[in-house]
């Protein structure tokens, strides 16, 4: 039976690549962002491509009680969601005390709020159905905290939590809950956040790998899927609960150019 997939952030980056392999699985898929011409761009080369419906929905999720109205406009349509996946965020890099609180706080309603409520909102369908699953687009920076990314770091942390939390309020139920940690990936991300000539992203991976990592978990269930690091990365990742904090807090501000 056809799947419809609900992908937030689609315009662009790991989005359009979830957007495009699941409509090469034959799935239906509703893509949001905020910049219609990248989703009609989107949509066209879908339908061109592939035998689905494609639908677009213009909508900033940064923007208080998006969230609800784009849940409201999916079931006004009659849309069935039977994937979930939470891609939409940005970063932005600079001393806390510094960066405009306009643009911190929409990162905040962006990477937690609307994720949060999205998964609220359609889980509790999933579960009637029991029959659902939902991708939440994290990061390996949720892992550790985050010198010039203070509010980033700790926004992806908190998707970290919430996915393992309520991943295991669903077992017993056909229901899933997959946390996806990408890490440095060559998407519009980094000139968002002001990253890209930093260390972090030197060795950015493609956000097809990302994407298809991600994919590939939600489907079978897995709690956490790590995507998109070197085996350097990995060893460092692998460091980070034993390294002294202040030592591991250098590093990452080093490692951002502060």
């Amino acid at each position: 039976m056809k799947k419809t997939a609900l992908i937030t952030g689609a315009s662009s980056g790991i989005g359009r690549e979830f957007a495009i392999l699941h409509a090469q699985r034959g799935g239906d898929v509703i893509i949001v962002a905020r910049r219609a011409a990248k989703l009609d761009e989107l949509r066209q080369e879908i339908v061109n491509n592939f035998k689905v419906n494609v639908t677009v929905i213009v909508k900033d999720l940064s923007v208080v009680n998006a969230a609800k109205e784009l849940y409201d406009e999916v079931k006004e349509a009659g849309f069935q969601v039977d994937y979930l996946i939470n891609n939409a965020g940005f970063g932005l890099r600079g001393k806390f005390y510094e960066l405009p609180w306009e643009r911190q706080q929409q990162m905040m309603n962006l990477n937690m709020n609307a994720l949060t409520e999205l998964m609220y909102l359609f889980l509790s369908e999933m579960i009637q159905r029991n029959e659902g699953k939902i991708l939440n687009n994290s990061s390996t920076a949720s892992y550790m905290p985050g010198p010039m990314q203070a509010v980033y770091f700790a926004s992806k942390s908190y998707v970290q939590f919430l996915s393992n939390a309520v991943s295991e309020e669903l077992s017993g139920t056909n229901v899933t809950v997959t946390n996806l940690m990408p890490g440095a990936t060559s998407t519009e991300f980094a000139k968002t956040a002001d990253m890209e000539n930093t260390d972090m992203f030197k060795k950015a991976f493609s956000p097809v790998k990302i994407a298809t990592d991600g994919y590939e978990g939600m489907l079978k269930g897995k709690l956490d899927v790590i995507s998109g690091l070197t085996i350097l990365q990995k060893i460092m990742l692998s460091m980070v609960p034993i390294t002294p904090k202040k030592i591991l807090l250098k590093q990452i501000k080093k490692m951002q150019g502060g």
